[in-house]
């Protein structure tokens, strides 16, 4: 069948020799487009103005030889990737080898086989039409994996295979605040609208801070930090509670967004974090596989998201005690979590909004010596009775030791 204009490959031929290109455009015309230059820097401004799928490039031009325009063409991220076959009539093999060096893909010297010729540039252009489409396919597979873990594999530092290591890692939840209730009133296009503009929001500054995207659960996200890649577990911590009050920080001007827009309950968000030991690797089937983490410890970052505070983030223990000399936190209630024997210790995050006066209930010190937070319209009868027993514990403590 014979191909279209529209079809057909396009060659661009550069010889500063008028009978080398009228030469070159009636051997290639039946089956690419060929456009011919005579100058190495018209050979340039051709390229970046239509990118060709093949070049054909003489060495020997003068100003700008073609060993210069190949350089230049290899240095361009738009124009790297076209295919250039050197056309000369050098034949030596420091010439050759010069060529491979910046970059062509093939050298063929003069006198031509037009056969030979005709088979190698049908050749490249089917290779360099084949690399695009994989680039192509690889470039949206990779939407479908976090990008740390998407380069492990595609530079072969993880196998995908089903395999896990225990690591000590931060876990990061979050969801929407009563969004089953408040998506069965918006309309289905408001609603994806609204969600897959929260998700790229928060995807963006994940990534920034270098998280791994673990996945997208409904209206849920779960992030981690220390797997592939780690800054240690301390500033590990660090970057996930930074990233996160950037997060919540974005959802205040969100939320403004979309009141503009006449969605007058925006999104809230809670966001839970948790530091711990953790499973991590591909779990699934030899068919099908996730890369993800499982343990008691995502447990409690998804139970402190569960309990946590709208527009705010809570965090245990085990995370506050990394970043207590950067971030402030007030005790809460501990928390029970399924498959967990001990209480977990909860702290909400202060200050995420610096730009707002702090409305925190009840009676707060912190300063050597002393660490104090009492709600007690938090209590119920029963600690109530145990704020008594350990405030009486604490003023005895006092009475009976000597100042420092």
């Amino acid at each position: 069948m014979d191909l279209t204009p529209a079809d057909k490959p396009t060659v661009l031929v550069v010889d500063d020799t008028a009978d080398n290109l009228t030469l070159m455009a009636a051997l290639l015309r039946d089956s690419c487009r060929v456009k011919v230059v005579n100058h190495g820097a018209k050979a340039l401004a051709t390229a970046a103005n239509a990118p060709p799928d093949l070049i054909l490039l003489d060495i020997m031009m003068p100003e700008i030889d073609g060993y210069e325009v190949c350089r230049r063409l290899k240095a361009d991220p738009a124009l790297s990737h076209i295919p250039v076959i050197f056309l000369t009539a050098m034949t030596d093999e420091h010439s050759e080898e010069k060529g491979f060096e910046l970059g062509a893909v093939d050298y063929i010297t003069k006198p031509l086989s037009p056969p030979i010729l005709l088979a190698r540039v049908h050749n490249h252009i089917a290779l360099s039409t084949r690399t695009r489409m994989l680039r192509s396919l690889s470039e949206k597979l990779s939407r479908y994996l976090s990008p740390q873990i998407y380069k492990s594999i595609f530079e072969g530092a993880k196998d995908v295979s089903i395999s896990a290591v225990r690591k000590k890692l931060t876990i990061f939840f979050s969801d929407i605040k009563d969004f089953t209730r408040n998506a069965e009133r918006m309309q289905p296009e408001d609603l994806t609208y609204f969600l897959n503009n929260y998700f790229s929001e928060m995807s963006k500054i994940a990534l920034d801070h270098g998280a791994t995207i673990d996945k997208f659960i409904g209206d849920a996200i779960v992030i981690f930090f220390g797997d592939p890649e780690t800054r240690g577990v301390e500033e590990d911590a660090r970057q996930c509670v930074r990233m996160a009050v950037a997060m919540q920080r974005r959802m205040r001007e969100l939320q403004a967004v979309w009141r503009d827009k006449g969605y007058r309950q925006p999104f809230q968000v809670r966001i839970g974090i948790n530091t711990g030991f953790c499973h991590v690797g591909n779990f699934g089937s030899e068919q099908r596989m996730d890369y993800t983490v499982i343990g008691s410890e995502v447990n409690i970052a998804a139970r402190l998201e569960q309990n946590g505070i709208p527009d705010g983030v809570v965090m245990s223990y085990e995370t506050y005690a990394l970043v207590k000399d950067e971030f402030q936190a007030e005790e809460r209630e501990p928390l029970a979590a399924k498959g967990v024997s001990r209480d977990v210790r909860c702290f909400a995050l202060q200050g995420i909004h610096p730009d707002e006066p702090e409305q925190r209930a009840g009676i707060h010190q912190n300063y050597a010596g002393l660490q104090l937070t009492l709600d007690p319209g938090r209590l119920t009868e029963e600690t109530r009775a145990r704020a008594r027993q350990d405030l009486a514990a604490a003023l005895a403590a006092l009475d009976a030791a000597p100042p420092a």
